[in-house]
């Protein structure tokens, strides 16, 4: 008698527009906490952008900030992930995995692994060979770095995740020294592809963090707010997700958000 295993879910949430910080950390801290009550609840993936803004994880030494954040008109948050600082802007494709490691592998540094490679195997759809640097977290391409990464874990539950440079402004990179690497530069996709887009890379993404991860993605296009059955779903499991509006099955050869 044989038995077949279906792979888990992931709902992809992609966010047309930009986001602000501020709201982005308020929906993956109550979809982080849903999950540390109820174990038992579907993985989540937000993509989006944020308008310009820096970061410090909770244990960042604030020298590597080339500004007073006290005396300066940039918006700063220090937050609960890993890390140095960094920068988000437009242009930034970033991602927030909210996942339970015990349906996975339920150790840190392997998750680190996995992410670093699911964002490698989402270059080389544009035959671009990233790489890893041994000692440190991201992904570079020929020394540049071009994917951050720095993430939060509590109860094997996810936070926080990875931002690739896919066409931002690199100026705002220029106040800081990101992740507290001064002697490795940043770069971006756009300086090997002139003419790629953030929505370019989105399905690419998708493709990559679910093959990486063994999951079936349900994706959503989010214009606004979040849909309240979507929203009430992610938080509780009711109702059931087949019910849901807006949901599609990601297939390799469609719009993820048509």
């Amino acid at each position: 008698m044989f038995s077949i295993t279906s792979r888990q879910r992931v709902h992809v949430l992609g966010f047309q527009g930009l986001i602000p910080y501020k709201i982005a950390w308020e929906l993956q801290r109550s979809l982080f906490e849903a999950r540390r009550d109820r174990p038992q609840l579907e993985d989540v993936l937000l993509l989006l952008e944020h308008p310009p803004v820096y970061t410090l994880g909770r244990g960042a030494d604030a020298k590597f900030l080339q500004f007073n954040p006290e005396c300066s008109e940039r918006e700063v948050h220090r937050i609960e992930r890993g890390g140095e600082v960094t920068y988000h802007c437009p242009g930034q494709l970033v991602g927030y995995p909210i996942l339970n490691l015990k349906r996975h592998q339920p150790d840190l540094h392997q998750y680190l692994r996995q992410l670093e490679a699911s964002l490698i195997l989402a270059l080389a759809q544009f035959k671009l060979q990233g790489e890893r640097v041994p000692g440190l977290t991201g992904v570079w391409l020929e020394g540049q770095k071009v994917a951050a990464i720095g993430i939060q874990v509590s109860r094997w539950i996810t936070c926080h995740g990875f931002a690739l440079n896919v066409c931002p402004d690199l100026r705002g990179f220029r106040d800081i020294v990101p992740c507290g690497i001064s002697d490795r530069p940043v770069g971006s996709l756009q300086q090997w592809l002139p003419d790629l887009t953030v929505s370019d890379v989105v399905p690419a993404i998708i493709e990559a963090f679910s093959e990486t991860f063994s999951l079936d993605a349900h994706c959503y296009s989010i214009d606004g707010e979040i849909p309240e059955d979507l929203w009430q779903h992610l938080l509780t499991g009711k109702p059931d997700s087949d019910g849901l509006t807006k949901t599609q099955s990601y297939q390799l050869d469609s719009d993820p958000w048509g």
